[in-house]
């Protein structure tokens, strides 16, 4: 089970700053246990990252940037500490062998898109097309 922690995190920080296409292309990376969905570094060569890399190659903010893109992503927009993000922790310690929590983090993206579609809610930067 995702630490309480790590669930807040998700809900208070990264959710409200994921575009609709950055949350798409995580659940599909997550769906398909895809090698470009890497564990323990950010970013190795392009299209591989994390989960926070991910996200920020699909936001206006980060989506020119290649390397520290997910560092940027969680500093400037979700107001995140690379370093004490509870989610990149979870992620980079227990998803890469513990199968379950990658089951749980995809349960949590779904999460969000049922209840943005159920809303109709769009990403927190309205006006950028999801």
């Amino acid at each position: 089970m995702l630490p309480e922690g790590c669930v807040r995190e998700l809900h208070d920080s990264w959710f409200p700053h994921l575009t609709d296409t950055g949350l798409d292309r995580l659940i599909q990376l997550l769906e398909r246990a895809s090698p470009l969905l890497i564990h323990g570094s950010f970013s190795r060569i392009a299209p591989m990252g994390c989960l926070a890399t991910h996200a920020a190659w699909h936001h206006p903010a980060t989506c020119e940037l290649a390397d520290d893109a997910g560092i940027m992503w969680l500093t400037r927009v979700a107001g995140l500490n690379p370093a004490t993000s509870l989610v990149v922790r979870e992620w980079d310690v227990r998803a890469g062998s513990e199968w379950q929590v990658r089951g749980e983090l995809l349960a949590a993206f779904r999460g969000e898109r049922g209840h943005r579609q159920l809303t109709g809610e769009i990403a927190a930067c309205a006006g950028v097309p999801g």
